[in-house]
């Protein structure tokens, strides 16, 4: 994701809040992937967790230009806010079951994300975080379809979404 942020918005406690959620939503999707690679090293893990690493630098681009701290230097698997490294948690050790799960797994992840933005979307007024969050859930309607695709092309599985509608 490239963009150039004008940094002229004036962020409300509810824009910053939604960075640094959405900041770490996207450290869960890169780390629980950079787990399925290790454990699967199936190509679709490390494509998509690469790209999760974009989306991760594309909001931290947004907090450093608005001056917001946030826990940048958390290992691999370690989260600061406690429901996401529950989530994490839970969705590596479902990923660790079988390919198909993991899969799942990912699918989930990128649904989860894709709620979290549209909530988020329709929150702010800020230009700048309209831009990001649009570019990260067309990214995350992508990495979904990849996922979905792979678990039907790899096992006849059909995903079914759980958060979203079939469409």
């Amino acid at each position: 994701l490239h963009f150039t942020p004008g940094f002229q918005d004036i962020l409300t406690e509810e824009d910053t809040a939604a960075l640094l959620y959405m900041y770490e939503e996207e450290k869960v999707a890169r780390d629980v992937y950079a787990a399925m690679y290790d454990i699967y090293g199936q190509r679709v893990f490390d494509n998509i967790g690469q790209s999760e690493q974009s989306h991760l630098d594309a909001v931290k681009q947004l907090l450093d230009g608005y001056g917001i701290p946030y826990p940048a230097a958390l290992p691999v698997g370690q989260f600061a806010n406690a429901d996401l490294q529950k989530l994490y948690n839970d969705l590596t050790a479902q990923g660790k079951l079988s390919f198909a799960d993991a899969l799942k797994v990912g699918a989930t992840i990128e649904e989860v994300d894709i709620v979290d933005l549209q909530e988020r979307l329709a929150a702010t007024q800020s230009a700048d975080i309209k831009l990001v969050f649009d570019n990260l859930m067309n990214g995350s309607y992508n990495h979904l379809s990849s996922f979905t695709s792979v678990l039907t092309r790899t096992t006849g599985e059909t995903y079914v979404p759980q958060y979203l509608t079939q469409e």
